[in-house]
């Protein structure tokens, strides 16, 4: 059954246009214009009309680590290396499929009530074999939220065992899973080789070559902090990009997370061969890694979408948030009120997620997945509505977001989760909490 979706103004082609619809069925955009004429095609279609509400494409987080919403709050105000011992390596032995799933819907859970409609996750629990894994594709599921799980290749081994795979066990299982979900609207696997330090040559060129195989991008943390610079340098006598140019795997398959450390060398060299980051601002403030030089990578024309990173390295998850972060941080640094626009990192957490993810998300037009959310333009934070578009970018709060559709299906209805309640999430955490304090003592 065919829905038009109506309310007082809806973002299309760059711009809030007043008396817009659009039309779902089978969890597609079928059509989009004038209300009017929209009635016209389709008598049959059930309307439903959001008065008082702005429609928006759903916002993608491209990169996140679910179960880190569960360590939140732990180390804190830590050296990186310190809060990886402290939060990461100190609690991944204690974290069962249970607590992986519980985790996976405490982030997604959020994440959709803040306007995230697809989330690409970054997971390396995998416990030796790919139960883990299909934890978090079910939380996915149960919350409702379109997924791509970017399946992380990690053999380096000063990591907590779990983490850890050899390159044959890392591909087999990673194609399985890709190969199984191949074809399912909500949920794609993509190759992850962790990073320069975390995965051995081999294990990089593995990922690649998989990616090549399965067709899609594959994920790889870059150059996030000094130390991997200074550790390609002693290794190989290369920066972390020309490295990896060296095993080959630069290129427009290719999503760069993070990108701090570059010289410009590697800024021209990314740009020129397609590759895409996926940059993740607050996380890289509130781990003190520096600041990524975006004007200088959106020059090289390097495509950009962002990511809220690990709930432990952020705090947050919203990508709205993320938008708002990239621009000030980015001004600030360059000392530049001009350097990057309201319009830039809105497309970096919409449309150009969907080009770097391969997926039909991120704008609302014909063909498109139905991924939407509807803010209430009446909320304090949207308030003056004349200016409606900079101030959901700068200014808009979460609770402005009251309903959000992936795949046609509502899955935030004024404010709350549809499919699962937040208190049961809430309990769920507290309980795991409980065990976790029980087996320390």
């Amino acid at each position: 059954m065919a829905k038009l979706y109506t309310a007082d103004v809806m973002y299309v082609e760059e711009s809030f246009k007043p008396n817009y619809g659009l039309v779902e069925e089978h969890g597609r955009i079928v059509a989009i214009g004038p209300v009017v004429q929209l009635r016209q095609e389709y008598p049959q279609a059930e309307e439903v009309f959001w008065a008082g509400h702005a429609i928006a494409p759903g916002t993608v987080n491209a990169h996140n680590h679910s179960f880190q919403s569960l360590l939140r709050g732990i180390a804190v105000d830590r050296p990186f290396l310190e809060w990886r011992e402290q939060a990461l390596y100190k609690y991944t032995p204690l974290l069962d499929e249970e607590a992986i799933y519980t985790g996976a819907l405490l982030a997604f859970g959020e994440m959709a009530r803040y306007g995230v409609t697809t989330v690409s996750d970054f997971f390396y629990i995998h416990n030796g074999g790919t139960a883990f894994d299909e934890a978090v594709i079910r939380a996915a599921q149960d919350v409702g939220i379109r997924l791509v799980l970017a399946r992380t290749m990690y053999d380096w081994s000063g990591a907590p065992v779990a983490y850890r795979e050899t390159v044959t066990e890392a591909v087999e299982r990673t194609h399985a899973l890709a190969v199984k979900y191949q074809g399912n609207a909500m949920v794609t696997v993509h190759p992850a080789p962790h990073s320069p330090h975390a995965a051995s040559p081999e294990m990089i060129k593995a990922g690649h070559r998989l990616a090549v195989q399965l067709d899609t991008p594959f994920h790889i943390h870059v150059a996030e902090e000094m130390f991997e610079v200074h550790d390609t340098l002693r290794d190989y006598g290369l920066r972390p990009l020309h490295y990896l140019d060296s095993l080959g795997v630069v290129d427009e398959r290719m999503i760069s997370i993070h990108l701090v450390w570059l010289e410009q060398s590697e800024i021209e060299l990314i740009g020129s061969r397609g590759g895409s980051l996926a940059y993740c601002p607050s996380s890289n403030m509130f781990l003190a890694d520096g600041v990524t030089r975006i004007p200088e990578l959106m020059k090289a024309g390097v495509k950009i979408t962002l990511g809220s990173d690990g709930g432990c390295s952020n705090n947050r998850i919203s990508v709205f948030e993320e938008m708002r972060m990239c621009a000030l941080l980015q001004k600030v640094n360059r000392l530049d009120g001009t350097c990057i626009t309201a319009k830039d990192v809105y497309r970096m957490g919409t449309a150009r997620a969907g080009e770097i993810l391969r997926l039909p998300i991120g704008s609302l037009q014909t063909g498109m997945a139905a991924d939407f959310v509807a803010l209430n333009v009446h909320d304090l934070s949207l308030t003056p509505k004349t200016e409606l578009f900079a101030n959901m970018v700068y200014a808009m709060q979460p609770g402005a977001i009251t309903h959000v559709v992936t795949n046609g299906k509502l899955i935030v209805d004024e404010g709350l989760l549809v499919n699962i309640a937040e208190r049961q999430i809430v309990s769920r955490v507290d309980e795991l909490f409980e065990r976790l304090a029980g087996h320390h003592h």
